[in-house]
């Protein structure tokens, strides 16, 4: 760095003191300046190592929720599989029943007997009018564990 002198003024060439309070006080400041400077040096160091360390929680944490979504997305898939075999088997059993009814009517009018045959509803058209069980399907909650 430059250094930059004063011109000593008319009045100090007579006296020696003035110079060396000068220098003594241009000193101080140097040393004062060089401490400031020093301790800025540390506080920037101190705040990069705290940004760091932030830096790695928060990687750590996003890590540990790619994660999560990643196997939410797999138990989803599977749901959905699951899903579409119900569908399917609700489907074919379905089928399966319409089967059973003809064949009932048949024989409702052959034999003449009444034969109750109750409709058919149409599960992919209104779920809700499925018939459901009386007692409440019981869940536990490590079964939305992921």
């Amino acid at each position: 760095m430059g250094s930059v002198q004063r011109q000593a003024s008319s009045g100090s060439d007579s006296d020696p003191r003035l110079g060396v309070a000068d220098d003594e006080r241009k000193r101080k400041r140097m040393e004062s300046n060089r401490e400031s400077a020093r301790r800025s040096r540390m506080r920037r160091q101190k705040q990069l190592e705290d940004l760091v360390g932030e830096m790695g929680r928060l990687q750590q944490a996003n890590a540990q929720l790619v994660a999560s979504i990643n196997a939410a997305a797999q138990k989803y898939a599977e749901v959905e599989s699951a899903n579409n075999v119900l569908r399917a088997q609700t489907m074919e059993l379905t089928d399966r029943l319409r089967s059973l009814n003809s064949v009932l009517e048949i024989v409702e009018v052959v034999s003449g007997l009444a034969i109750d045959i109750p409709e058919i509803p149409d599960p992919l058209m209104k779920p809700w009018e499925i018939p459901r069980p009386i007692h409440p399907i019981m869940a536990s909650a490590d079964m939305f564990e992921f």
